[in-house]
Parts: structure tokens; sequence; C-alpha cells
């Protein structure tokens, strides 16, 4: 049998090339998914409580809770995207179960009886779902832009002995010692040159810098194949307190993770006269985890029976985060040439620092005794404040520049409404989120509604719910490289939730 060895590189240099501000905005956006009746009400519980997820969006509301209470959830999603390169149109679906939700919480009450001072204490352990990182996409059409200007501008200034591998050097020794010494850069030029699919102008000349394509220009018809899985949640310490019967107040302390892994497979052809080069598959895998910490703290006041007033506001999420790559490049041409470039080497990131933006929330219901009520919740994000940094010597001046000049503050708007009858509960929702970047080109606002019910039986609900969603994006195949082809990409999202409730 044939051995595989793996070897580990550790990247120190030129991180930036391998990463740009798109995954930093990625780990910023938190979406409780939730239990049914959050997401049939289009997540709008800031005032209402009584609601396992409502912790994570008010913490006060789990002083709402009458008595002790536990919900587990369970979700089904699907996501559709139908992608559009150039003139060619193509449809990706894929689907995931997962545990949106577990969690309890536990109230004291024994000073219910007193009109002033503290009436209750509540005490929650939660864990929420924050993301859904399963994906699919695929793109094709017929480009007159090559892959080749990749690796042409990575490998322009480079010598040409740096990337040449010694008499019986292997290949993954010198992938691997590039991504030690030089950073994810040299090795793309080392991989462009080594397949062939970039040449020096002097071939004899150990210190040129300079190369050409081996690519001939004209059309290329190009395929790009996307599949990411993962989720992001976090787990919820939660306390909260009634006092003088019209006043709620809480606090969250918040433990978050990230698990985020994908992949991407860049194809292309051509018959133009004079190339050398007239196939390339580029493979590249992307392995993410994280772990964070935040806190929130949040109010909510009776102002009359119909009326209620709150607001919440959630701290920066500060993420220590760790990555690593790997890479296959294969290139097929005239004259029989036939390369396959696999290294089989884990580049690893250094560690480093991601500070998300500070959520503050807004909201107002309106309460017809026990027949029904209609919610609504305002939040606000600056993701233009969005920061990375390391103690590991790398340089993210860059990459926050980048986010200054793209990023912005950005509003979401949830409106929800439950109508009651007997033991039954018939839920709706809608919701806007604005997108976070200046031009919106990149990435369009987002929109969705939802829908629900619910049946009570003794201590127990059981709980069901149908939320959907869509927004348009653009998606390059190598952000913040010099081949900027991308596709546009619309996004529709639709999730059946079911709920678990019980009182003790």
């Amino acid at each position: 049998m044939k051995k595989l060895f793996l070897f580990i590189g550790v990247l120190s240099m030129s991180f930036l090339n391998a990463q740009d501000f798109t995954e930093a905005l990625r780990y910023s956006q938190q979406n409780i998914m939730g239990t049914a009746r959050f997401r049939a009400m289009s997540g709008a519980f800031g005032t209402l409580g009584g609601d396992l997820s409502a912790l994570q969006i008010n913490p006060a509301g789990s002083a709402i809770f009458r008595d002790s209470h536990a919900s587990i959830t369970l979700s089904s999603t699907r996501i559709e995207n139908e992608a559009t390169y150039f003139n060619d149109f193509s449809n990706s679906n894929t689907s995931n179960l997962n545990l949106n939700q577990i969690g309890a919480v536990f109230v004291h009450d024994y000073y219910s009886n007193n009109t002033k001072g503290i009436n209750k204490f509540s005490l929650g352990l939660a864990y929420d779902q924050t993301a859904d990182n399963v994906d699919e996409l695929f793109a094709f059409g017929r480009s007159t832009n090559s892959i080749d200007s990749f690796f042409l501008s990575e490998a322009q200034g480079i010598p040409l002995d740096l990337i040449t591998p010694r008499v019986n050097e292997p290949i993954n020794d010198l992938y691997a010692f590039l991504g030690e010494t030089e950073g994810y850069g040299t090795q793309q030029a080392f991989l462009g040159h080594e397949s062939l699919l970039i040449e020096a102008n002097d071939l004899d000349n150990p210190n040129n810098t300079s190369y050409f394509s081996n690519i001939a220009s004209g059309n290329f018809d190009q395929e790009y194949f996307y599949e990411s899985t993962g989720l992001n949640g976090k787990f919820t310490l939660n306390g909260g307190a009634q006092i003088n019967q019209n006043y709620y107040v809480g606090f969250n302390l918040n433990s978050h993770f990230i698990s985020h892994d994908k992949i991407t497979e860049f194809s292309e052809r051509n018959s133009n006269t004079g190339s050398v080069i007239n196939e390339v598959l580029f493979i590249n895998r992307l392995s993410t985890i994280g772990a964070g910490f935040s806190a929130q703290i949040g109010g909510i006041v009776k102002v009359s029976k119909i009326l209620r007033m709150g607001g919440s506001y959630e701290t920066p999420t500060w993420y220590f985060i760790e990555e690593e790559t790997t890479q296959r490049l294969r290139t097929n041409g005239t004259s029989n040439i036939r390369v396959d470039i696999n290294p089989r080497v884990i580049n690893l990131f250094p560690e480093y620092r991601l500070r998300t933006p500070a959520n503050a929330t807004s909201s107002i219901a309106f309460l017809f005794g026990q027949k029904g009520l209609i919610s609504i919740d305002y939040s606000y994000k600056d993701y233009g404040t969005i920061r990375l940094d390391s103690d590991e010597g790398v340089d993210f001046s860059t990459v926050n520049n980048e986010i200054n000049n793209n990023l912005q503050g950005a509003s979401t708007i949830r409106i929800g409404t439950e109508w009651r009858n007997k033991n039954w509960s018939l839920r709706g929702g809608a919701f806007y989120e604005e997108s976070p970047y200046k031009d919106d080109i990149f990435l369009g606002d987002k929109t969705g509604f939802s829908l629900g019910g619910g049946y009570s039986f003794e201590k127990f609900r059981l709980d069901v719910a149908y939320d959907y969603s869509e927004q348009q994006r653009e998606q390059d195949f190598f952000p913040g490289s010099s081949f900027t082809n991308f596709t546009v990409v619309n996004s529709y999202r639709d999730n059946l939730t079911f709920t678990l409730a019980m009182n003790f």
C-alpha cells in the first residue's frame, strides 16, 4: 500500500493574500435560528420574552416567564442558489437538518406579591445556532479573462530561483518552505510556474523576476463550484429580574464558536491559437475554527396594560480564529503536457483576532390581553467597525482599510404578530435587513417573511414555523486577486422548524 505523507507548513507572511474582509463580514453576521415561535414571528421578540430564543435579543426576557421553562428545536433548511455568469444560468439546491436550539430558564418568584423591590429572579442556560454554513453553488460560462492573471500577478517580482525546485527536491518540501518563509503569494507563483501555466521571461537567469502566460488570449469556458459546511453558535448564561412589577432587567454572558469548511473548484478550457496550456483545474480548501466572547444587557418596561417598550445592547464579539488551507493545481496542454501539482501540505495561518460590531436593539409591543399581540424590533450594527489584528506579526492594515472603505452601518426591522384561540396560536412576521455594504451591488438587502402556529396541552406546547428569505450577491471566484471574475447569485432560503416546549 502506498503511504500518503501530509506535510504541515505555517505561513508567517503574506497572509492577507489568502484572507479578505468578506470572511470577517461572514463571521460578524448573526442570525438567531431560534425556536419555532421565535421564527414564526420573524424574531420580533425584543419586548416579549417568554421564549428561550427571545433571550438572545433582550436578556430581560427571561424574567417575563411565570414558570420555569425548557425547549428543544429542530429545523430543516433548504437553500436554492441561482447563478448567472455572463449569459449562462445554473441552479443549485442543498438541504440539511440541525438542532437549532436547546435550553431552560429557572424562575424563582417567591417575591411576586411584593409591589416594590425585586419580585422575581430568573436564571437561563441556552444554546442557539447563529449561522448555517451549509451552502452549494455552481456557475459556468464563457469569459475573455483567464485565470492566468491570478498567478501572473502573484509571480511578478519574485526571483525565478526562489520558486524553482533544486535537484531531487520534492515539490511538497519547496511548497511548504515557501509558505513558512515567504507566504501565500509566493506559493501561488510556485504553483503557476511549476504547472507550466506561467513561464519566466529569461529561464537562464535565476534572478529573473518577470513572467508571461502560456495561455493565449481569446475565449475561455469556465466552471466554478463552491461547497461549504459547518455552523456557528453560542452558549448563553442568562440572569434576569422583575422589579416593581413593571420593570425587567437582564444580562447574558455568551460563548461563541465558529466551524466553517469550504472547497472551491475552478476549471477552465480553451482552444485558443498559441495556447500551450488548454485546461486548468484549481482546487482550494479552507477550514476555519474560532471561539469568542460577548455580553448583553437589556431592559423591558410595562408602560401600560397594552404597551411595552424595551432596549438591549450586545457588545462586540471578540474572536480568536485559526485557519488552514490545502491546494491543488492541474494543467493539460499541447505536446502531451499533463501536470498535477498536489503538495499535500496543510498551510496553517497564524491565529488572529476578530472584533465584530456591537448591536443595539429597541423594541415596542402592543398586547391585547390573552387574544394577541403585535411586536416591532429595530436593530443597528456598524459593520465598518469590524477589526482584525494579531500578535503573530501579521499586518491587517490593508484589510481594515478595505472594511472602512466598503462597509457601513446597517439597520434591521422585524415585525411579528400572534393571535390565540383557546389552546391554539397563529403567528406571522416579516423582516428587512439592510446591506452592510456601501454599494449594495456586492450584497443586496435581505427580505423575508414567516408564519406558523402552536398548540398547548397541559404543561407542554408544540410549535411549528415556516420562514423564507431571499438576497442577491456578487460572489468573486478569487476575492482580492487580479482575476476579478464573479457570478451574480440570487439566494433563496426556506426553513421548517419544530419546537417542543415545557413548563415545570
